[in-house]
């Protein structure tokens, strides 16, 4: 398992999960490194309330 895919300020969206359905076009961010927790890497998004496993997470761009 590849751990910290995400870094803390990156920038993502959800997708392929049910708790993206109605924030397709919601970016949040991570407010950590990404971890292994229970054999599947996770983050905490800010404004979110739990970790979040990264294999439905998708890095999005600044566009500054």
């Amino acid at each position: 398992m590849k751990v910290n895919k995400l870094h803390k300020g990156d920038k993502v969206v959800m997708h392929d999960c049910m708790e993206a359905h109605g924030r397709e076009n919601v970016v949040w961010e991570c407010i950590c490194d990404s971890y292994e927790m229970c054999g599947s890497e996770v983050v905490f998004l800010k404004g979110y309330s739990g970790a979040f496993a990264t294999e439905f997470l998708r890095k999005v761009e600044d566009k500054n």
